[in-house]
């Protein structure tokens, strides 16, 4: 059913600028934050327990890849699974409507009643759903049940972009190792460089997510210096 003119005009001439790629950046967030700490936190154990540069950069890029190949197929699945729960509710939903159109109708006049709307006033709009199997559909799976229908290609763009986000973020703790044949030297350069992509990382997470920048990159470097000083603790303690 078309648009009044009128309204269009109006929806024309108003542009929304709501951020719409929440999905990707969780991804992103999920693959750059478990990247960052976790090859951090090996890199810094394994220098506590006085490993080579060559060692420690050699067991980081197997971390990093196998990290990568654990987090995107972890995506993957979940990812997977949200889209085979809609579609099971979807089917159970175009039943009922077919087997209880009644009861499924007043579902309907409930959600409306529950937006403050008067039975005069919904009773046309649950009449005109009956009219439109699938518009009724889609109405009972976003308003009854809260599921958005999920995008066919959701579980392997959530797989591909968990794991280059991975691998980006686990890249970075390494780096030093790269141009500093000493494990005890780099570990601190490793430090340096990490925290600051944490801090980025962070203020970046916060901004992105609606939360407070400052308070989030404080957060996020707080959670990788600890790890990787629980690690490096521990190899030290170990070791002695």
């Amino acid at each position: 059913m078309a648009v009044e003119p009128e309204k269009q005009r109006l929806l024309k001439q108003h542009k929304e600028t709501h951020f719409t790629a929440g999905e990707v950046v969780r991804d992103i967030i999920i693959g750059v934050s478990d990247g960052l700490t976790v090859p951090f936190a090996l890199a810094a154990g394994l220098s506590g327990a006085n490993a080579t540069s060559s060692i420690v950069l050699t067991a980081g890029i197997a971390e990093v890849a196998a990290g990568a190949i654990s987090m995107g197929l972890g995506g993957y699945l979940a990812a997977k699974s949200e889209a085979d729960h809609y579609a099971k509710e979807l089917k159970r939903e175009q039943e009922e409507i077919v087997a209880v159109p009644d009861i499924e109708a007043a579902e309907v006049a409930e959600i409306l009643a529950q937006y403050g709307i008067e039975p005069h006033e919904y009773g046309p709009v649950v009449s005109a759903l009956r009219k439109q199997p699938q518009a009724w559909l889609d109405f009972m799976m976003r308003f009854e049940l809260g599921l958005e229908r999920p995008d066919p290609k959701r579980a392997l763009k959530s797989a591909l972009t968990i794991a280059i986000a991975y691998i980006l973020g686990g890249l970075v703790p390494l780096v030093p190792y790269m141009f500093i044949p000493r494990a005890q030297d780099a570990v601190l350069a490793s430090v340096v460089l990490t925290v600051a992509a944490l801090l980025v990382f962070g203020y970046a997470k916060g901004h992105f997510t609606g939360n407070k920048p400052f308070r989030s990159a404080f957060q996020t470097a707080l959670i990788g210096v600890l790890a990787s000083a629980a690690a490096f603790g521990l190899a030290k303690a170990v070791q002695g």
